[in-house]
């Protein structure tokens, strides 16, 4: 999909050329939350991968200090914000601090997945608006700008003062079912807050949308379906969700689309978070074929399993932030 964005350079000279003279005042590091990810990035960009030490003594208090001089640079931090949640975000927010006071001339957070993106409203009496404080911590710390990937709410975005660039990897999977070329395959929201997003994936797809209506009980991840909204009777469908986190809403869906006569089920989402042993319990359905997400989020091997696809991100990563230091149009990734 991002092919004709990557970046076209020679071996050898010429690609020391390149990272000199167009890269140069560049860098590149892993926060330490997802190092293949941030190492795959480089590789896009054809620079090394930044210097630093992340450490926590034994009073738990994290320690961070930058390797490699900074000064008046313009440095990405790569650190998606996932499982243990509170300690990346917290590394996360050093690093940025250790890079203003080391005088860096922008510092930009590349968040893959945005941790408590969930909690983005108020939605019950004494609750906090969590994605809003994290935002505020961020700025905080001498962030200058995000870049993230497929928010829970678009409206996240609006808690920053700092602009974001929200990435999404839509097209990714898009075309990766656009390539099974699934006959008669229909798309469905596994709730309907994903509904917009799952008529994007189901019109580029050229498949009818149904959805999947829901009530959470309470804050215990535990959801009932309602109603299957649409006709899948007889036919193949994808269920897509922005994230799977512990996998009781996806289960949810899955077993009320069989129940509605859907015949072989497939799952999509953005980010594989998996708590909890998610993937075997969804990969333990009988007729699940396959699951894709993609790799915003570090999937380590115990939570892998032979209908888990994971897809690359880096490229669209390494590409925005390619554009961002050359001052070029990241919204142009996404037109066709």
């Amino acid at each position: 999909m991002f092919d004709r964005f990557r970046i076209q350079v020679a071996s050898g000279q010429i690609a020391n050329l390149y990272s000199n003279y167009v890269l140069g005042n560049m860098a590149v590091f892993s926060v330490g939350a997802h190092a293949e990810l941030a190492a795959a990035i480089c590789d896009y960009l054809h620079i090394p991968v930044g210097q630093m030490e992340v450490k926590k003594f034994r009073n738990e208090n994290t320690f961070v200090r930058i390797l490699e001089n900074v000064r008046s640079r313009d440095v990405y931090f790569i650190q998606p914000t996932a499982a243990p949640v509170n300690d990346n975000i917290m590394e996360l927010l050093i690093t940025i601090d250790a890079a203003k006071r080391a005088s860096a001339g922008r510092i930009t957070a590349v968040i893959p997945y945005y941790g408590y993106g969930r909690t983005d409203k108020k939605d019950q009496p004494r609750v906090p608006i969590t994605g809003r404080l994290v935002a505020d911590l961020l700025t905080t710390a001498g962030a200058n700008r995000v870049v993230t990937v497929d928010l829970h709410a678009g409206q996240i975005q609006g808690f920053f003062n700092i602009p974001v660039d929200e990435l999404t990897v839509v097209p990714l999977l898009v075309d990766y079912f656009l390539k099974k070329k699934i006959p008669d395959l229909v798309v469905a929201a596994t709730d309907i807050g994903i509904s917009k997003k799952a008529r994007d994936v189901a019109q580029r797809l050229n498949a009818p949308l149904t959805i999947v209506e829901k009530r959470r009980n309470g804050n215990n991840d535990m959801t009932e379906v309602l109603s299957v909204i649409g006709d899948v009777q007889g036919r193949p469908v994808l269920a897509f969700d922005d994230e799977i986190d512990t996998g009781g809403s996806l289960i949810s869906a899955l077993g009320a689309l069989k129940a509605a006569g859907a015949t072989q089920l497939y799952s999509a989402a953005s980010h594989g978070v998996f708590s909890d042993g998610a993937t075997d319990r969804i990969c333990a359905i009988d007729d699940l074929v396959e699951m894709v997400v993609t790799d915003t989020a570090p999937i380590s091997e115990e939570k892998r399993n032979p209908k888990l696809t994971v897809l690359q991100s880096c490229d669209l990563l390494g590409e925005a932030i390619y554009r961002i230091h050359n001052g070029q149009s990241v919204g142009e990734m996404f037109t066709y």
